[in-house]
């Protein structure tokens, strides 16, 4: 087990070969366990076989900058970063299969959306519209400063961080605005979100979770994101652009509203759904433009 989980340890141990940063947390705290028990029963001289570039990472201490040590991170915290890896291979298998994409329609700003019905996902949308702002100002104002959200985007109540996991995982709880005549009513959420890379492209992914205690909001309906995942890529030959796709999947938890005595219906879901990715994108450019 230890043969192995070393040759899995040396081949992510290089930043170019490993997209996904969770993946070498979860291997290198395997493996300092395993070293760490032979260490305890006196197995020292099977510590020689060890490369010493991989024991360098395996004893690494905290950098100056504040990162976390892999051994410092609890269990709950590792299945945070799991869930948010989890949810990227996910978004990354339906964005590079050959998925049939049935256009929906096109919003403001040129943004065209399609959907496709999904194993274990049901029904997801996609948006994908050019931005004329750069991948690291996206990535600023959707994930590092995303409690200031409700700030620009009036759909929104409360955007709150309950918990950061090393630099690329956020387990947060949002609160959507209240809106008179709005169909299905005030919603909460709480969820893992978790930014990875890969060549030029950052993934922002997430995914609904539990946190305990955290009870539903008064007047609100605890709803669940199956699956979003914002791609931010840059635009060929003109960085300052950005191509912008946006899956989207989420159970609204729309059977607990009433409608005229009955229940909504699934084609007025999926109309909103559409509708809140176009009102997002619309209240984030003219947030951008603006600043």
């Amino acid at each position: 087990m230890l043969r192995a989980t070393i040759k899995l340890c040396c081949g992510i141990a290089h930043d170019h070969l490993c997209p996904l940063p969770g993946l070498k947390i979860t291997a290198v705290a395997a493996i300092q366990k395993d070293v760490r028990r032979l260490v305890v029963t006196g197995s020292h001289h099977l510590l020689s076989k060890i490369p010493h570039y991989v024991r360098r990472l395996i004893e690494k201490e905290p950098e100056p900058d504040g990162d976390v040590s892999p051994s410092r991170f609890s269990s709950v915290d590792l299945s945070y970063i799991s869930q948010g890896e989890t949810a990227l291979q996910q978004a990354l298998s339906i964005l590079q299969q050959h998925t049939s994409w049935q256009a929906e329609t096109i919003l403001d700003a040129g943004a065209a959306v399609s959907s496709a019905t999904l194993p274990g996902l049901g029904k997801v949308f996609q948006v994908e519209v050019i931005l004329a702002v750069p991948v690291a100002r996206l990535h600023q104002e959707l994930f590092e400063r995303i409690e200031e959200m409700p700030q620009w985007n009036p759909t929104l109540s409360q955007v709150k961080v309950l918990q950061r996991v090393g630099t690329d995982t956020l387990v947060t709880h949002e609160v959507t605005a209240p809106c008179p005549g709005n169909l299905v009513g005030q919603r909460d959420f709480v969820s893992v979100r978790h930014c990875g890379r890969r060549e030029m492209a950052v993934y922002l992914v997430g995914t609904a979770t539990h946190v305990e205690p955290l009870p539903s909001q008064e007047g609100c309906i605890r709803a669940e994101s199956r699956l979003s995942c914002i791609v931010l890529q840059p635009l060929a030959g003109d960085p300052g652009r950005t191509h912008f796709t946006w899956l989207l999947s989420m159970d609204l938890k729309a059977s607990a509203t009433m409608l005229f005595g009955g229940w909504i219906p699934a084609s007025v879901i999926n109309r909103i759904l559409p509708q809140s990715q176009a009102d997002f994108i619309k209240h984030l450019c003219r947030h951008l433009s603006a600043t």
